[in-house]
């Protein structure tokens, strides 16, 4: 299995390349705000508060799942966990099946917990591997192999299939994955990995009972190219570029998303580029907003550079909160949004 390793340490590199850049974009930008030129709020007193699995965070946002045990891994995990910690944000970290095939645990193990003991830490694994002998028991090693308050299963069907040793055999995987949700002593999140998730598909997953989805859409890192490099042969190449652009638009998505699963905990993530974005996610439906192309650059630098990238974010939705008259995140999931150029409602609406 050392293969895994060897391709999860290319990630960050596809990722800051831009060559695994997807070719559909979030559809945020059709989201406006409605600007209010006479709010009646102290920008200070702002609430951006939010609950999560049990915890409060000072902002509604999580660190997306990106890294799973390259060589580099330890040193990234490391500064997003302590960033997580002094900002009171979530953290996600990427799958944990290379160290729990291989042993070596590039920083997924408890020295995590101890860099961000306040904060919400989401453990990963792919939905693939529940057809595969992976369950209950294996689910609590991943948990606790960095004392999460939650289990991640990340669906990439275009991603597994695009690899040339993906696993394609997903028969029987929906199964599982309910035995999972309603046998495992922890809260079990659903996330797509940059495709998007369908109303269907979510309501499908809330009825297994899990506690939250991701919808992970269109916009962001296209994963089905992330992994791609010099190891993949001309045919591999070109059979993944004509997915450059397949899946839902991240904001289509969280509004189907939501209007399916009206009490379904939402995270929106997927070509989330700043605070504003965030905004947009939050007012279309979504409860928390996650982030992991968009920050890997400032995780390759420093646990400093990771506070500032995410200060900036803070700043920039605390802002809309002042200009749409919001006083908390719950007033700015009610702020008015303009009509479309051609006239038609803003997805919200």
């Amino acid at each position: 299995m050392a293969e895994i390793a060897d391709r999860k340490d290319q990630v960050p590199d596809g990722v800051l390349s831009g060559r695994s850049r997807h070719e559909v974009d979030s559809g945020f930008d059709a989201v406006r705000f409605v600007h209010e030129a006479l709010p009646d709020l102290d920008h200070h007193k702002i609430d951006l508060g939010a609950d999560f699995l049990g915890r409060r965070l000072k902002a509604p946002l999580l660190t997306s799942a990106m890294t799973g045990g390259p060589a580099r891994a330890e040193a990234i995990n490391a500064r997003l966990a302590e960033a997580a910690q002094h900002l009171g944000i979530a953290l996600a970290v990427g799958s944990q099946r290379a160290a729990l095939e291989e042993g070596g645990a590039a920083g997924l193990d408890m020295t995590l917990r101890l860099k961000a003991p306040d904060t919400p830490i989401l453990a990963d694994i792919g939905a693939a591997q529940l057809a595969r002998g992976f369950g209950v028991d294996e689910a609590r090693r991943v948990l606790d192999m960095v004392a999460a308050d939650a289990l991640v299963v990340h669906l990439n069907p275009l991603h597994e299939a695009c690899q040339p040793e993906g696993d394609r055999d997903w028969w029987g995987v929906g199964a599982a994955l309910e035995r999972l949700v309603r046998s495992l002593d922890a809260p079990v999140l659903v996330r797509e990995t940059g495709s998007g998730l369908s109303a269907s598909t979510a309501r499908r997953l809330a009825d297994m009972g899990v506690a939250g989805l991701d919808v992970a859409g269109t916009g962001g890192a296209g994963w089905a190219l992330v992994e791609g490099g010099p190891a993949w042969s001309d045919a591999d190449t070109r059979h993944a570029q004509a997915f450059a652009d397949w899946g839902l638009p991240t904001a289509r998505a969280i509004v189907e998303v939501r209007q399916a699963c009206p009490r379904t905990l939402l995270i929106g993530s997927g070509g989330v580029r700043d605070g504003v974005d965030v905004a947009r996610a939050l007012r279309l439906g979504a409860d928390m907003v996650g982030q992991a192309a968009g920050v890997l650059a400032a995780a390759t630098v420093s646990t400093e550079a990771v506070v500032t990238h995410f200060q900036t974010i803070i700043r920039q939705l605390r802002t809309v909160c002042f200009c749409t008259g919001s006083a908390s995140l719950t007033a700015l999931k009610n702020a008015p949004l303009q009509p479309q150029a051609d006239g038609s409602r803003s997805p919200a609406n």
